[in-house]
């Protein structure tokens, strides 16, 4: 008998979880349990099993993704750390890119340090950048007396120009660990063996903070799966969108900060390639922020950099930087839970705030005080109050409505109708500002993607949001509300490995550089079989590029095989038409500088059949209506309200109306029809 797949996302305010068994899927949506995730993501284990009736050992595979390390981050709950580095780079986490990302803000705020500088101790050592050693390692002795008497219980290791040479930095590691039992040790050659210390000891140190913390929650997981009956294998979600082992992930848990939105991003690239949509912007809503990534040709990009915890209005620049492989996206706080308030000119602003999952919205009814997007949405009636969540958790109308009068409404001579209207106005027109600007940093033109909308809020907001950015077509796929955990379900066992080497392309080194993706190769080729399954491998590789004495790189990707001298001119024209694409320009003149070299082995991710399939038209029957106030006539009104599982493939209908299914509802608004494919997806296309 074929056994069944979990997949289990654990979110800021709500845990989804799905089953697949014998093509039928299940799932669930609960609040997080933020005290002790694993609790929730049992519950809601424990109900899809339940509606699928199966039993633990049923389960031939289980894939989990969390917050729970970025929420560490941005909440500075993680260990006591310390930081070891070469003397005299004792405050480049402080100096950092030595840049202000606002220029003329007087009283600029800079993320703080993981480690505080008494906790960082200089180490006498020196490699030069071609890795020969000019001052040996010293003695550490003195500085392990004092991460005693702090009982720090994490350490970082960074030292300079350790991506080229690592025996100092191993060796540090081994007298550590040696000496300092059950204390975390994170090594940056490791972790980020990159170029750039600022942003590799960064990284380590970020590693190294969340390590305890993750390190102890996957081991409870892991300790409770089995203890009721679950024998399957336990996959990690990563953030540039492939799964790793338990194994993998407590010596890198910096890698599964964005797991989630990931999770949403493979669902999107393959709901693409199935529907032969060449250009797609993805948005993901659910509970606390908002994703959009561009997805061109069934492909996420991906980025080998990310900011985690930015402190102000999601500038670039006000975070802490990891490098690791990511999901090239924009989040913001625009989830159902931010929280709506009035500045000091008694503008409405909303986010990135939010009430989370305790006490969560007003309409909670769990102590919730303060206006959210959901409250909005229920005061405005487009929420059902008595079937939110599947009718899991019942709303309350009058604390939502009490809530938004008294900070929204009473101070600007509103009713709650009006107020909530424009908090929904406003995350709209910040996530249409969101990917605006995403969209002019890469080039892209949004009015040509197709929206493909995905979380509990996303398909409330998602045809406004297209109408904001000029796009004509979105795409709801089936189980929406819980798109990312089926993406999870989509993703390749997958581990990526980079190195930093420095070559210019007149002086092409072939053998250094065959025998470093070679290692590399073998590297992330051992990490994947032992969570592949005897699964096909495939191998894909990049580098990053950049005309000499640029600061900033292109990824190019690399032909498969060994390098030869031929490649090099090969490489360049590829990288200067991405430039040109890019920039608008090429510098011919100029050498190309090739400086960090990624392989990415992964197992063959496989995608439905095509379900572009021909179905006969029919005009959908609503079977209720629902009263809503419609901001563009100021007035309330009864909507036809449509039920999505009776919904057949072909219905056809014409907004102004709702199409309600257990964790979600779509709102079409007037202007757009909505049909539905042979596939079951929603597909809203806007009249011209």
């Amino acid at each position: 008998m074929e056994r069944a797949r979990l997949a289990a996302d654990i979110g800021g305010t709500f845990t989804d979880v799905v089953l697949e068994h014998a093509g039928k899927r299940h799932s669930s949506k609960i609040l997080t349990t933020p005290r002790a995730p694993e609790e929730g993501m049992l519950a809601g284990i424990a109900q899809v099993l339940a509606a699928a009736a199966l039993h633990p050992a049923d389960i031939g595979l289980l894939v989990h993704g969390t917050t729970l390390a970025t929420n560490s981050l941005i909440e500075r709950k993680g260990a006591k750390t310390a930081l070891l580095t070469t003397a005299g780079f004792r405050d480049v986490l402080e100096m950092g890119y030595e840049k202000r990302y606002e220029h003329y803000d007087l009283e600029l705020e800079l993320p703080t340090p993981l480690v505080p500088r008494e906790l960082r101790f200089p180490v006498e050592e020196r490699m030069t950048a071609k890795g020969e050693i000019r001052t040996p390692l010293g003695s550490i002795s003195e500085i392990i007396s004092k991460l005693k008497a702090e009982r720090v219980e994490a350490v970082a290791v960074g030292f300079l120009h350790s991506y080229v040479n690592d025996s100092h930095e191993k060796r540090a590691g081994e007298l550590l660990a040696k000496s300092l039992p059950g204390v975390s040790i994170t090594l940056s050659c490791e972790v980020c063996p990159e170029i750039r210390e600022y942003e590799r000891f960064s990284t380590a140190c970020a590693n190294a903070y969340v390590q305890p913390l993750m390190a102890s929650y996957l081991a409870r997981l892991a300790a409770e799966l089995k203890r009721r009956g679950f024998a399957c294998p336990l996959f990690l979600m990563t953030s540039g969108g492939g799964l790793t082992t338990l194994e993998t992930a407590r010596r890198f848990p910096v890698r599964l900060v964005e797991s989630g939105p990931a999770g949403g991003a493979i669902l999107s690239a393959g709901l693409a390639r199935e529907n032969n949509l060449q250009e797609v912007l993805s948005f993901d809503m659910g509970g606390t922020t908002a994703k959009i990534c561009y997805i061109e040709g069934g492909r996420p990009e991906q980025s080998r950099k990310f900011e985690v915890a930015r402190i102000w209005r999601n500038l670039k620049g006000s975070g802490l930087p990891v490098r690791i492989p990511v999901t090239e996206m924009v989040e913001i706080g625009a989830g159902g839970g931010s929280i709506a308030r009035l500045d000091e000119l008694k503008r409405i602003q909303v986010g990135p705030s939010s009430a989370g999952a305790e006490p969560g919205p007003a309409c909670y009814g769990r102590g919730g005080a303060e206006p959210t997007v959901t409250d909005a949405n229920v005061v405005l009636g487009r929420i059902d109050p008595a079937a939110f969540a599947g009718g899991t958790l019942r709303l309350n109308i009058q604390k939502a409505k009490n809530a938004i009068l008294a900070r929204i409404g009473s101070p600007l001579g509103m009713d709650a109708d009006w107020a909530a209207a424009g908090i929904g106005e406003i995350v709209e027109e910040n996530m249409a500002s969101a990917a605006r600007v995403h969209a002019i940093e890469r080039g892209k033109a949004a009015e040509r993607c197709t929206m493909i909308a995905f979380g509990g809020g996303a398909p409330l907001h998602a045809a406004r949001l297209a109408a904001k950015l000029g796009m004509r077509k979105v795409l709801v796929p089936v189980d929406a509300s819980v798109g990312s955990a089926v993406g999870f379900l989509r993703a390749p066992v997958a581990f990526e490995v980079v190195r930093s080497l420095r070559c210019l392309d007149d002086d092409f080194s072939v053998l250094k550089i065959n025998e470093l993706l070679n290692s590399m190769h073998k590297e992330a080729t051992a990490i994947v079989s032992a969570g592949a399954l005897g699964a096909k491998l495939q191998t894909h590789r990049t580098v990053e590029m950049r005309y000499e004495g640029q600061g900033h790189e292109i990824s190019v990707p690399l032909p498969a095989g060994k390098l030869s001298a031929a490649d090099a001119k090969k490489l360049r024209a590829q990288y200067e038409a991405r430039y040109e694409r890019q920039f608008g320009l090429r510098i011919s003149d100029v050498p190309v500088e090739f400086l960090t070299w990624s392989v990415n082995v992964s197992t063959f991710a496989v995608d439905k059949k095509n379900s572009n399939a021909k179905v006969k038209s029919s005009k959908a029957t609503a079977r209720q209506e629902r009263t809503v106030f419609d901001p563009v006539s100021g007035k309330r009104g009864s909507l036809p309200m449509f039920l999505r599982r009776d919904l057949a493939a072909g219905a056809t209908l014409a907004g102004p109306a709702l199409v309600v299914e257990p964790q979600t509802t779509t709102l079409v608004p007037r202007g757009w029809r909505c049909g539905v494919a042979a596939a079951g997806h929603l597909i809203l296309e806007r009249k011209p």
